[in-house]
């Protein structure tokens, strides 16, 4: 089974010649342990054209040093990756399955083969507080890197690592950066040993561009937000991580939200399919969510009950009913990220916001062109609430008022406070709306579950109490909802 850690590290070059300097009298360290020497050798995978090593990542089998076997290195932010680390196992040519299924958001099928040997002869310094504790570690590799294309050429150089251990923090990272500084040893230009090794088969990544004020600038810059958002929680709801599929599910609403709000600025009839495709992944990733919301939904629920009204194995009857939908949902939404249909998305919205289909309108200033179009979508909001007459209608309504949301959310970077300000009461009208098509959702499925107790022999009682419960909490929040919403207003962003 996989085990993470997450390191936060520094790598450094020094000129030859230079002698890492002592690290023992630095504030807060007692003592430099070392050195000790170790001999690593890594094979590292990758596809033929390297989309690993383009976004950040690294998957590697390692042999040698206490942490031999295989690591799989994810961007976290900063100098902070999580590394997923497996035994090496017997197969030893061929990444594990468990490991190559993280990488899919950049693959994308592609065949993971050797594209990499590295050998290290490591020297290590371990810095510790008075009392033993690892504060961090401190490696000097002498390197001899292979690129697997061209097996003739073999690069070696020498290069410094600093990372955190349990008991250490950044304000020590800075520390030993300037000590090291003042010895000659500086930040290194790669962030990992393989993209020094195959820099020249790696094209420079083009920096983001930064947010403009045309209204194609803006709009661009969070569509970019939402692909990046999307590819991160690919491996997290892979693993099944808390919250992974909502943050997913969520990023895939902005971007589809985005695109209806604001196809007068990136072409609507060039993104209609796209559109579509976005509102496929929602789905898959929603039967999941909407599961999760549910368990938790009825277990806090019961939790708020007095025990007298809690009459047989509630709890029980709750876990045998969700735990197989969850199971099967999650494997459902697994095999669709596995799939030709997945990988094709991702490529659109990559080509999205490489190249947007943008009308002459994005040419024009943000301020001009985004208030009218966020006004397009106040409108449509006040038409469905006006038509919100029964659960189906507020749903309507719930819908409109997370696409209106959505489009602050892009106009927040020019607008500002205005923005934001509005943004916070939507957010609250939105989660009135929400609690009410969630417990709209919730009625049947409590009728189903009192029916199935029954049949099973146990007391539907809590189950029809619970349903009560709900039918008057969605009556409550259809009324609060109305008197709110006059309060919101229009968004006034000109």
């Amino acid at each position: 089974m996989a085990r993470s850690v997450h390191e936060t590290e520094r790598k450094y070059e020094a000129p030859d010649g230079t002698s890492l300097p002592d690290l023992g009298g630095l504030p807060g360290v007692a003592a430099a342990a070392g050195p000790e020497e170790q001999r690593l050798e890594a094979v590292y995978y990758d596809t033929a054209d390297l989309r690993l090593a383009r976004a950040g990542l690294t998957l590697r089998r390692r042999t040698g040093g206490d942490d031999a076997g295989w690591h799989l290195k994810l961007p976290v932010g900063g100098d902070t990756r999580e590394e997923v680390r497996l035994p090496a196992g017997r197969a030893a040519e061929h990444p594990p399955r468990e490991l190559g299924s993280l990488v899919q958001a950049h693959a994308r099928g592609g065949e993971l083969s050797p594209v990499a040997r590295i050998r290290t002869t490591r020297h290590r310094w371990q810095l510790v507080d008075g009392k033993g504790r690892l504060l961090a570690e401190v490696v000097e590799d002498l390197v001899s890197a292979q690129d697997t294309a061209d097996e003739s050429r073999v690069d070696s150089w020498r290069e410094f690592e600093v990372e955190l251990g349990e008991r250490g923090d950044t304000g020590l990272l800075d520390r030993v950066e300037a000590r090291l500084s003042d010895a000659g040893i500086v930040r290194s230009r790669s962030s990992a040993k393989l993209t020094r090794l195959l820099g020249d088969r790696l094209s420079p990544a083009a920096p983001a561009p930064a947010v403009g004020t045309s209204a194609g600038d803006v709009v661009r810059a969070y569509l970019r937000e939402q692909v990046e958002a999307l590819k991160h929680q690919d491996p997290r709801v892979r693993r099944g991580e808390d919250d992974a599929v909502h943050q997913m599910r969520v990023a895939t609403r902005r971007l589809r939200s985005a695109l209806q709000a604001f196809g007068a600025v990136v072409a609507r009839d060039r993104t209609r399919e796209l559109v579509g495709e976005l509102k496929w992944l929602a789905g898959v990733l929603g039967q999941a969510r909407d599961l999760e919301v549910l368990r938790d939904r009825f277990e806090r629920g019961v939790g708020e009950l007095e025990d007298e009204l809690v009459l047989g194995p509630v709890r029980a009857l709750l876990t045998r009913h969700f735990s197989p939908l969850e199971a099967a949902a999650h494997q459902s939404a697994v095999a669709a990220l596995d799939g030709s249909r997945y990988f094709a998305l991702l490529d659109a919205v990559d080509a999205l916001v490489e190249d947007p289909p943008f009308t002459p309108l994005a040419r024009r200033k943000a301020t001009k062109v985004l208030p009218e179009l966020v006004d397009d979508a106040y409108r449509r909001l006040a038409k469905r609430v006006a038509a919100a007459h029964d659960d189906t209608g507020l749903h309507e309504a719930r819908k409109a008022a997370k696409r209106l949301r959505y489009s602050v959310e892009v106009a927040a970077p020019v607008f500002g406070k205005r923005a934001r300000r509005y943004g916070k009461r939507l957010k609250d009208v939105q989660t009135l709306l929400g609690d009410h098509q969630d417990s709209v959702v919730a009625r049947p499925v409590l009728r189903e579950l009192g029916a199935k107790a029954r049949l099973d022999g146990e007391n539907g009682f809590t189950f029809g109490l619970l349903l009560g419960l709900e039918t008057a909490r969605a009556r409550a929040l259809a009324e609060r909802f109305a008197a709110s919403w006059p309060d919101l207003g229009r968004p006034k962003l000109r």
